[in-house]
């Protein structure tokens, strides 16, 4: 079950599910990151990623984020790395993290609790029709003995299907990545309205993880805790989904 707490004194979102590694998705309240660094708000934006690195007790080049570009690129986090090409981190080490951008798009937070490694994917509808979530969960099980059982998915505050409608050519690509693709993309007045996280919940499922929580904030209808790149004009604030290993 998701729920809101505080660092220091800034609100994030997480889940019971995970507790013994920190595992968050960040609010308005405390943004670490934008597109445009030409921004008002850019020197609290740097203080606020200052602030968890201290707290982490991390050093502030080893708090990673990477150029997301709606791939399915996927990387291995290493101390002071930078990754201009990626739209998923997957770490390893203690005493570092990771966290990736959002403003509608779908963010999942992968931790293994038996190995203690984890993972945070971006997956847009882009990467959700490239199964970006399911590659990153493949690739912890493929070269770091992960077993899909010991995975806990945190399904993170995204734009809901209340309110994202997409063409037909766009459905069609969702709809072929699950079995039964079609009960996520519902016709309505015209337009076809997509489920992005029960289509990323779904591609996680068919390749054997079972503890999955999916967070029920819609960064349009709950503007006033995350950000929406349709609702707020293209917004180049971002909320992010955090992981730490400490």
């Amino acid at each position: 079950m998701f729920y809101f707490d505080k660092i220091s004194d800034k609100k994030v979102l997480k889940s019971d599910l995970i507790q013994d590694v920190e595992a968050f998705f960040t609010t308005k309240n405390c943004c670490i990151f934008t597109k445009d660094n030409t921004v008002a708000e850019n020197e609290t934006i740097s203080q606020n990623r200052k602030t968890l690195a201290n707290i982490f007790d991390i050093k502030e080049e080893n708090f990673i984020t990477c150029n997301q570009t709606h791939g399915k690129n996927i990387e291995i986090a290493n101390p002071g790395g930078i990754y201009p090409d990626c739209d998923a981190l997957i770490l390893t080490e203690k005493n570092m993290g990771i966290f990736l951008n959002f403003a509608d798009c779908t963010p999942i937070i992968l931790y293994d609790k038996v190995n203690k490694i984890g993972a945070v994917s971006h997956a847009g509808w882009r990467g959700t029709a490239q199964k970006i979530a399911q590659l990153t969960a493949q690739k912890m099980i493929d070269e770091f003995c992960t077993k899909p059982q010991n995975i806990t998915a945190l399904i993170g505050p995204c734009i809901g299907q209340c309110c994202f409608d997409v063409g037909e050519d766009v459905a069609q690509k969702l709809i072929q990545t699950v079995q039964n693709g079609k009960d996520f993309c519902i016709p309505q007045r015209g337009k076809t309205f997509v489920d992005l996280k029960g289509i990323n919940k779904t591609q996680l499922k068919e390749i054997g993880i079972k503890e999955i929580d999916v967070c029920s904030y819609c960064t349009v209808c709950d503007n006033q805790h995350f950000y929406s790149y349709r609702k707020e004009n293209k917004t180049p604030l971002r909320h992010s989904a955090v992981l730490v290993l400490s």
